[in-house]
């Protein structure tokens, strides 16, 4: 027995602080399509008026029987999405007013499909589950690195949400900075930090969001920023296995899988040298969905919050 690819489709849109992905996949979360936005900023009115033109656009490449079976729209988005801006003036006015979007209505102004809304990184975290290597662990810590590093919970075979939809929050975690302050991670293991260096280098910063990724022509730049997450990592990994006993870490990110190997294999190592009293090491891993992951994590919430077992539920609305 399998699933019907076209039994059902849905929609998944991922909200980054960049780029916007919108995708239509199918029962086993392969991608009939897709569409990208860049921006500097995601403002309100250029998100969802990128969903409504986008719908239009992966609809219309669709017969009648199958834009009947679209079950849903999944947006994947940073929760608390207006504090995540470094504008002032007029345009930090601009971005504040997703404080008081509400994207079950907004959608609903040009759409009748139910709406679900989940956490970009715990979106990501539940594509790697259903679609990638997560079936291979009971109890996982994942990170995903995008602009903002973010992460998710496993236990017990399912991804925790936790009780706001929140869990694995560890971009605020506290580290420290190279002159012992008090950072938090997301200020010392995020991609942002790599464009701010390219843009220091006199370089394209656009070439990080670029499809196909291709970073070869900037090494020299992602290298150093490679060894800096990876001790990062290892540092909040452990951490992590301080609260919970997880068996493995799942590294992913907005990054090529060249990049993405380096990344587990730094981290692998710095590990070894890390202070382990009290704890059990867990196994590094390199997640397997890729940087598509928060696109089509966000898709599958329809999917799997109607037609799944789901005991852990988080935002959801018609």
């Amino acid at each position: 027995m399998e699933l019907n690819p076209e039994g059902i489709l849905s929609v998944g849109m991922k909200i980054g602080r960049r780029s916007a992905d919108l995708l239509l996949i199918d029962f086993t979360g392969r991608p009939r399509r897709q569409l990208s936005t860049t921006y500097d900023y995601p403002l309100p009115e250029a998100v969802f008026g990128f969903l409504e033109s986008g719908l239009e656009t992966l609809f219309s490449q669709e017969p009648q029987r199958l834009r009947d079976r679209v079950c849903g729209i999944g947006i994947g988005t940073p929760f608390e999405l207006w504090k995540w801006h470094d504008l002032s003036g007029l345009a930090a006015k601009r971005f504040s007013s997703w404080k008081n979007v509400n994207f079950f209505s907004e959608v609903a102004k040009f759409s009748d499909l139910p709406v679900f809304v989940v956490n970009d990184a715990t979106a990501a975290c539940h594509a790697e589950h259903l679609y990638g290597r997560g079936a291979e662990y009971r109890d996982y810590f994942y990170f995903f690195i995008g602009s903002m590093i973010g992460g998710g919970v496993a236990l017990n075979g399912t991804v925790f949400e936790g009780n706001q939809g929140n869990a694995g929050a560890l971009g605020a975690m506290r580290t420290t900075g190279p002159l012992g302050e008090s950072q938090q991670l997301i200020d010392t293991a995020s991609l942002f930090l790599l464009e701010d260096r390219l843009i220091e280098g006199g370089v394209d910063p656009g070439i990080l969001w670029k499809k196909p990724q291709d970073w070869s022509s900037i090494s020299r730049y992602v290298e150093p920023w490679i060894g800096t997450t990876a001790q990062e990592l290892a540092k909040a990994s452990l951490s992590i296995c301080a609260v919970i006993d997880f068996e493995a870490i799942f590294i992913d990110g907005a990054f090529p899988p060249d990049v993405r190997e380096e990344l587990v294999a730094r981290v692998r190592r710095y590990l070894i040298n890390q202070d382990k009293r009290g704890l059990i090491p867990p196994v590094v891993e390199a997640a397997a969905v890729g940087e598509n992951a928060r696109g089509i994590g966000a898709a599958s919430s329809p999917i799997f919050r109607q037609f799944l077992l789901n005991t852990n539920a988080g935002l959801s609305g018609m």
